[in-house]
């Protein structure tokens, strides 16, 4: 009786790990041979299963893929999301905390090589640079948005465009990445000292202060 009880207790726990289980396996490969060079049943052996059992979890390998982005970024953007709706008193503090989060999960390779991916494969599936843009980028960017209306309603930070703003705090994050990862552009430097020294050309720009003008 009491094995009847305990096995499927185990059993759950084991069927509740599989996504999870799959999702890794699929990142390792991904990460190893490309999306587009590996197949349903590289993932299914890789985790152990069979190729129709990796089809009771996922309905293709596209769909493995939007599950690692809800599983790894989504919730990075999310985070910043609420910062961006928090009445924080400073705008600044929240872009610098904003983007300190974001440059801290992404300094995992592992999430880091997810966004590398989507970048990779956008112009073979679109339809994952359609759900990148609408649950990652939109959501990211909406509330980099916020942060600078809402720095410019209390005067601390200038009258600026706030669309074209956004492409200046995000563009250098893209910008290193790309960089790194795909044109083997490497820095010397820690991704926090890399954020340093982006928020303070970012709020500062370059010029010296005995050469900058009102």
């Amino acid at each position: 009786m009491a094995m009847s009880e305990t096995t499927p207790r185990k059993f759950r726990r084991r069927a509740e790990a599989r996504p999870d289980e799959l999702l890794d396996a699929a990142l390792d490969l991904f990460i190893e041979k490309g999306f587009a060079a590996t197949r349903v049943e590289d993932i299914a052996s890789r985790a152990g299963l069979s190729k129709g059992a990796v089809y009771l979890y996922y309905e293709s390998k596209e769909a493995i893929l939007e599950a690692l982005v809800r599983r790894g970024v989504v919730p990075i953007v999310s985070s910043v999301a609420e910062m961006g709706h928090a009445a924080l008193p400073d705008p600044r503090t929240a872009l610098e905390m904003a983007i300190g989060q974001v440059a801290q999960r992404m300094s995992d390779p592992r999430i880091a090589a997810i966004p590398r991916i989507i970048l990779a494969e956008a112009g073979r599936y679109p339809h994952l640079a359609e759900m990148y843009r609408e649950e990652v980028l939109s959501v990211a960017f909406a509330a980099v948005r916020r942060m600078i209306e809402s720095g410019i309603e209390k005067g601390v930070l200038r009258p600026v465009d706030p669309e074209l703003a956004i492409r200046s705090v995000v563009g250098p994050l893209i910008a290193h990445v790309l960089l790194a990862r795909i044109f083997g552009i490497e820095s010397d430097a820690s991704p926090q000292t890399f954020i340093r020294s982006h928020l303070d050309i970012l709020f500062k720009g370059l010029l010296a202060p005995e050469m900058s003008h009102d």
